[in-house]
C-alpha cells in the first residue's frame, strides 16, 4: 500500500516542507543551498552589473555622438519626431551640416559648416581655445548670433586669428573662438573638410540652404534609456524616406571596437559564473542524494512508491529553489550596488544608471535550469534505492541510464549561455573550452591517479595511507581531480589569465599611442616632412599614401546604398574610401583568410580588404571589386581579408593594394605619431614650413576611448568577484563530497590503533596530492584556454606566463590540502565509535 495517495498533494507538500526543514537543520542542504544562492546571486549580480555598465558605457560613448540617439536626414526632419520625443521626456537639439565656401578677401576655402541650436550638445562637451594648439577649455554655450567658431585646420589654412571676420553666403561673421573639440564630429576623420560652427538661427540669413542644397539635418535625442528605447521602437516603423536612426554603435570604428571588446569581457565573466555554479550544484546534489539512501530505503519499506519518492524530493528541491533563488536575487541586487561605489560617476554629471529588471528573468531561468538540470539526476536515483538496503548498506541505486539526464541539462545550460552572452561565438568558445578542459582533466587525472600506485611503497606510513585512498577510489578520485581542476582553472583564469587579457586590451591603446595625424602631405613634401619629424625625435614615423576611390561594383554587379539595409553599409557605399598601397603588413593588421602578397604581386590587380567592411558589404575572398578614382576605373581581386585594430589610432585603411597599382593616381600622404603636450609648438612650425599639410589632433577622442577602457576594466574586476565566489563554492563542494567516506575510514584507522597524528597526516597527504594533480592540470587548461580566448576572440597577442604553473600547483597543494584537512577535522575530534555509529 502506498504511503500517501498520489492525488493527496497538500499532504505531500507538507511532508516535503518538513523534510526541507529537517534536512536544513541537519546541515545536509546547506552546501546545495549555498551553491544555488551563489549561482543565482552571481548571475543576477552579473546581469545587473552588465546592464548598468552597458547603459553607462553607451551613455559615456554617447558623448562621441553628442546624444543617445540621432535622427539624420537629407531633408528637414518632420516636427512629429521631435514632438514624440518630447512626449517621451527626451531632451532634443537640432543641428544641420552642409559644405560651403568661406570667403576672406580674395581667398576662398571649402569648409564643413555646422549650425547648432539651443541645448547642443546633449551628451559630451564643447571645447574651445583662444588660439590654435593652445590648451582647450570647456564651454556650455554655443556661438552667439553673428559669431562663428573655426577649427584649427581652417584657421591655419586661411591664416586667420580670433577676432578676424569671414564671409559666409550673404552674411559676415566674426571669429569668436577656436573650435578645439566637438563630441559628434561624425564622418570619415580624414576626409571631412575643415569645420566652421555657427548658430542655427543665423542660417536663413546666409541664403546658403535652398531647395536642393546638400544638407544633413540631425535631431539629437537624450534621456532615460527606457524612453530612448521606446522612441526608437516607435520611430523605426515611421521613418520617412531618407530618415535614419543612428546609435552609439554606428559611430566611429575606434569606439565600436572598444565597446565590442568590453561587452565580450563582461559576458565572459558571466559565462564562467554560470558554468561554475552548475558544477557546484551537481556536486552538492550528488552528496545530498547519497546521504538519503538510507532514509529512502526506510520509506520504501513502509510502502512509499518510486513515484512518491520522486515527487517528494522534487517538491523539496523546488521549495529550495524558490527560497535560495529569492535569497540569491536579493543578494545579487544588493551586491550590484557595490559597483556604484567602485565606479562612482561614470557619465559626466550623471550617476550610474539604475538597473532595469531585464536581468531577473535570465537569472531565475539560469538558477532553475542549473538546479533542476544538475540537481535532479542524482535525486532521481533515489527512486531506485532498494528496500533491502536497510539490511545491507552496501546496496545502492545503480542505474547508468540516469546519467543520460545530464545531456538535456548541459544542452539547456548551453542555450542559456548563448542567450545570456548575446554572442554565440563567445558562448561557443567558452562551452568548447570547458568541455575540452573536462576531457583533458579526466584523461590526465586518470593517468596520474594510476601512476600513484608506483609511489605507494616508497613513502612513509601516512603518505602510504593517503596515496592508497586515492588509488583505491580510482574513478572517484579522478572525478574529484576533474572538479578541483575546474575550480582551480577558474581561479587561475580570474587571476593571471584575466590580468593578461585586460593588460593586453589596455596595451592596445598605450600611453604613447598616436594622438596626431598629418594629412594632405603632397608627394613632393614627403621627404621634407619625414626629415622635419626625424630631426625632432620622431624618426620612427611612417608615411602612407592615400588615394580617394568609390566602390561601384562587386563581381560586376553595381552597388548602391539602396542595396543594403544596414545604415553603416549604406554610408560606406555612398562615400569614397581611403585606399592605400604597401608591401609590408602593418603590426596592428592580421590576415584572417587568403594570403598577403609577395614580390610577384607588384603592380597586379589584387587587394586586401578589412573584415568589417567585407561583412557589411558582403565581400568575400576572391571577389572582384571595381573602384572609381579620379574618373578612372580599377578592378582588383580580393586576395585576403584582414582584421584591423582600429582602436590603436594608427593610420589604417579599409582596402590596401600592393605597390605599383595605384602609383599613377593622384595621391596625398598621411602619417600619425604621438606628440607630448610640451612639444605642441612644433606643429605651428611644421604648418608654417608646409602650409598645405593639415594637422588633426585626436587627443580628446583618445581620452574618451581610454576612459571607457579604464572604467570597463574596473567593472570587469568587480564582476569577476562573483565568478571567484562561484569557483570557491566548487572547491568547497568538491572537498565536502567525500567527507563521509573519509570520516568512516579515519574512524576505522583509529579503531585499529592509528594515532591521530598519523590519520591527520594521511588526510593531508591525500588532499595535497589531489590538489597538486588538479593544480598542474588546471594550469595547463587555463594557459590553453587563455591562448584561445586571446588569439581567436579578443585578437590579442598572448604572453605565456610561467607563474601560472607555480600558482596553480601551489594553490592546489596548500589550498586544497588545508581546506580538506579543516573539512575533516570532525573525524579527528570526535570518538571513533560515534563516527562509526553515525555512518
Amino acid at each position: 500500500m502506498a504511503l500517501l495517495p498520489h492525488q493527496n498533494w497538500p499532504a505531500l507538500i507538507r511532508m516535503a516542507r518538513r523534510a526541507l526543514r529537517r534536512d536544513w537543520q541537519s546541515g545536509e542542504l546547506r552546501v546545495l543551498a549555498v551553491a544555488l544562492l551563489i549561482a543565482v546571486a552571481s548571475v543576477v549580480a552579473v546581469g545587473f552589473s552588465n546592464d548598468r555598465i552597458q547603459q553607462a558605457m553607451e551613455r559615456k560613448a554617447s558623448e562621441l555622438l553628442g546624444a543617445d540617439l540621432v535622427v539624420a536626414a537629407p531633408t528637414p526632419i518632420r516636427p512629429l519626431l521631435a514632438e514624440e520625443a518630447q512626449r517621451n521626456g527626451l531632451a532634443t537639439a537640432a543641428t544641420l551640416s552642409f559644405p560651403s565656401v568661406i570667403v576672406v578677401g580674395d581667398v576662398t576655402q571649402l569648409a564643413e559648416v555646422k549650425a547648432v541650436g539651443p541645448g547642443y550638445p546633449l551628451r559630451g562637451v564643447l571645447q574651445v581655445s583662444e588660439r590654435p594648439f593652445a590648451p582647450p577649455r570647456t564651454v556650455t554655450a554655443i556661438p552667439d548670433p553673428g559669431q562663428v567658431w573655426l577649427d584649427e585646420r581652417l584657421l591655419q589654412t586661411l591664416n586667420l586669428h580670433v577676432g578676424d571676420g569671414v564671409d559666409l553666403g550673404s552674411r559676415s561673421f566674426r571669429i569668436a573662438q577656436v573650435l578645439a573639440y566637438e563630441p559628434d564630429r561624425a564622418g570619415d576623420l580624414f576626409s571631412i573638410a575643415p569645420r566652421l560652427m555657427m548658430n542655427l538661427a543665423d542660417v536663413p540669413s546666409t541664403g546658403l540652404v535652398q531647395l536642393g542644397s546638400r544638407v544633413e539635418y540631425r535631431l539629437l535625442l537624450a534621456g532615460e534609456p527606457a524612453a530612448v528605447e521606446a522612441f526608437k521602437t516607435w520611430a523605426k516603423s515611421r521613418l520617412a524616406a531618407g530618415e535614419k536612426l543612428q546609435g552609439v554603435r554606428d559611430a566611429r570604428a575606434e569606439l565600436r571596437a572598444a565597446l565590442e571588446r568590453a561587452q565580450r569581457f563582461l559576458n565572459l565573466a558571466a559565462l564562467v559564473s554560470v558554468i561554475l555554479a552548475g558544477v557546484g550544484v551537481a556536486i552538492a546534489a550528488r552528496r545530498f542524494a547519497a546521504r538519503h539512501w538510507d532514509s529512502v530505503a526506510i520509506l520504501r519499506c513502509v510502502g512509499a512508491t518510486q513515484a512518491l519518492v520522486t515527487r517528494l524530493f522534487l517538491l523539496e528541491l523546488l521549495m529550495l529553489a524558490v527560497l535560495a533563488g529569492a535569497a540569491g536575487l536579493a543578494v545579487g541586487y544588493l551586491a550590484q550596488y557595490g559597483l556604484s561605489g567602485l565606479l562612482g560617476q561614470l557619465v559626466s554629471s550623471t550617476e550610474l544608471p539604475a538597473p532595469s529588471w531585464v536581468p531577473i528573468l535570465p537569472a531565475l531561468a539560469t538558477g532553475f535550469v542549473t538546479l533542476i538540470g544538475f540537481g535532479l539526476p542524482p535525486l532521481l536515483r533515489l527512486r531506485d534505492v532498494p528496500p533491502l538496503r536497510v539490511l545491507r548498506r552496501d546496496l545502492g541505486p545503480v542505474n547508468p541510464r540516469l546519467l543520460a539526464l545530464y545531456g538535456p541539462a548541459v544542452a539547456a545550460t548551453a542555450a542559456l549561455l548563448i542567450w545570456q552572452a548575446g554572442d554565440w561565438r563567445l558562448a561557443l568558445y567558452v562551452c568548447a573550452g570547458v568541455a575540452g578542459t573536462v576531457v583533458v582533466l579526466a584523461l590526465g587525472a586518470w593517468g596520474l591517479v594510476k601512476a600513484l600506485n608506483l609511489l605507494r611503497g616508497r613513502v612513509g606510513v601516512a603518505w602510504r595511507f593517503g596515496l592508497a585512498n586515492i588509488a583505491r577510489r580510482g574513478p572517484g578520485s579522478a572525478v574529484q581531480v576533474v572538479v578541483l581542476g575546474l575550480g582551480l582553472m577558474a581561479l587561475l583564469m580570474l587571476t593571471l589569465v584575466r590580468t593578461d587579457l585586460l593588460t593586453s586590451w589596455r596595451s592596445s591603446l598605450p600611453a604613447d599611442a598616436p594622438n596626431h595625424f598629418l594629412i594632405n602631405i603632397q608627394p613632393n613634401e614627403v621627404a621634407g616632412v619625414k626629415t622635419f619629424l626625424g630631426e625632432r625625435g620622431l624618426s620612427s614615423v611612417e608615411l602612407f599614401p592615400m588615394v580617394r576611390g568609390r566602390l561601384i561594383a562587386i563581381n560586376g554587379r553595381a552597388v548602391t546604398p539602396d542595396d543594403y539595409t544596414n545604415p553603416r553599409a549604406q554610408r560606406l557605399v555612398a562615400r569614397e574610401f581611403n585606399l592605400s598601397w604597401t608591401d609590408r603588413l602593418q603590426e596592428d593588421n592580421r590576415i584572417l583568410s587568403g594570403r598577403w602578397w609577395n614580390a610577384g604581386d607588384h603592380g597586379q590587380g589584387v587587394a586586401s580588404v578589412e573584415i568589417g567592411l567585407a561583412k557589411d558589404l558582403g565581400i568575400a575572398l576572391h571577389d572582384t571589386l571595381r573602384f572609381q578614382m579620379a574618373g578612372q576605373m580599377l578592378e582588383a581581386k580580393v586576395s585576403s581579408l584582414r582584421s584591423v585594430e582600429w582602436d590603436s589610432f594608427r593610420a589604417n585603411f579599409f582596402v590596401v593594394f600592393p605597390s605599383g597599382v595605384l602609383d599613377g593616381y593622384p595621391a596625398t600622404w598621411i602619417t600619425s605619431f604621438h606628440l607630448p603636450a610640451g612639444q605642441k609648438p612644433l606643429l605651428a612650425e611644421l604648418v608654417r614650413r608646409y602650409p598645405s599639410v593639415t594637422v588633426l589632433d585626436v587627443e580628446a577622442l583618445m581620452t574618451k576611448v581610454r576612459d571607457i577602457m579604464d572604467r570597463v576594466i574596473s567593472a570587469v574586476e568587480y564582476v569577476f568577484l562573483f565568478t571567484l565566489a562561484a569557483g570557491l563554492v566548487v572547491l568547497y563542494a568538491a572537498i565536502q563530497a567525500t567527507q563521509d567516506e573519509r570520516r568512516f575510514e579515519s574512524a576505522v584507522l583509529r579503531t585499529l590503533g592509528a594515532r591521530r597524528a598519523v590519520v591527520r597526516q594521511s588526510l593531508l597527504a591525500e588532499f595535497a596530492t589531489l590538489g597538486l594533480l588538479a593544480g598542474v592540470l588546471a594550469a595547463a587548461a587555463a594557459s590553453l584556454l587563455g591562448y584561445v580566448l586571446a588569439t581567436h576572440l579578443f585578437d590579442f597577442p598572448y604572453r605565456w606566463s610561467p607563474w601560472i604553473w607555480l600558482l596553480g600547483s601551489g594553490a592546489g597543494v596548500i589550498g586544497v590540502g588545508l581546506a580538506g584537512l579543516l573539512g575533516a577535522r570532525s573525524a579527528l575530534s570526535q570518538p571513533p565509535w560515534r563516527a562509526l555509529r553515525e555512518l
